[in-house]
């Protein structure tokens, strides 16, 4: 196995999601080096249906305050994540990540306060020094959110390579509205998710959660081999 190809299945076994970062500041260089690689992810038709917005500093917190409040308020917009028909394996799946997430938080599956200030814990971008929001043109369809998906994990690898980790967060998409008035975007420009970038800290419990994943053989169909 050539050099290239044990570099990258390094980086990609390497990446995980972060939840602990230290304060250190990341340089705008340094961030323009990752979306600067990042571009390059194919879309269909080339049309890069991608917008992001990369806050630091008093910008980030002043967000962060107002999404804390918003997620604190009990009479505040909920998101579904899953229909409400998810399928087994995909609920057994979710169901294992929350109990070794919210397990590794000792919190109580029943205990609703607690996961709810975990969970609180997304909006203040897990103490990263640098938040990324991400926003889509709302009239596309589904197969530019399949280019989006794309251009994200590029940027994570990017990132990744360059001694920096991230966390994707489904989570700021609850806060459409607010965030969309924070950051003045156009009514047409809807959330696909949020992101944490920094420097992980190692020393962080948190950290050391690894989440298993399906089998080759559960994933994928191979027809018209010899084996």
């Amino acid at each position: 196995m050539n050099s290239r190809v044990l570099e990258f299945d390094s980086l990609v076994t390497s990446r995980r999601a972060v939840r602990a970062f230290l304060p250190t500041p990341v340089p705008k260089t340094l961030i323009s080096e990752i979306l600067d690689i990042a571009r390059l992810a194919p879309s269909n038709s080339n049309i890069q249906p991608w917008n992001v917005h990369v806050l630091t500093g008093e910008p980030k917190q002043a967000l962060s305050a107002l999404l804390m409040a918003a997620h604190n308020d009990p009479h505040s917009e909920q998101l579904t994540h899953f229909p409400s028909d998810l399928g087994q394996r995909y609920r057994q799946r979710q169901e294992l990540f929350g109990a070794l997430f919210y397990g590794l938080h000792q919190v109580d599956k029943c205990d609703t306060g607690a996961r709810a200030r975990v969970s609180g814990l997304n909006f203040e971008f897990f103490g990263a020094p640098v938040g990324l929001i991400f926003t889509i043109d709302s009239n596309l369809k589904k197969y530019s959110w399949v280019d989006y998906g794309i251009f994200l994990q590029t940027l994570m690898l990017s990132a990744q390579a360059r001694g920096l980790a991230t966390c994707p967060q489904v989570s700021f998409a609850r806060f459409q509205n607010l965030i969309g008035d924070f950051l003045h975007l156009d009514d047409g420009q809807e959330i696909v998710c949020g992101m944490s970038l920094g420097y992980a800290d190692d020393n962080a419990l948190l950290n050391s959660l690894r989440m298993p994943r399906a089998p080759t053989e559960e994933l994928a169909r191979f027809i018209g081999f010899d084996q």
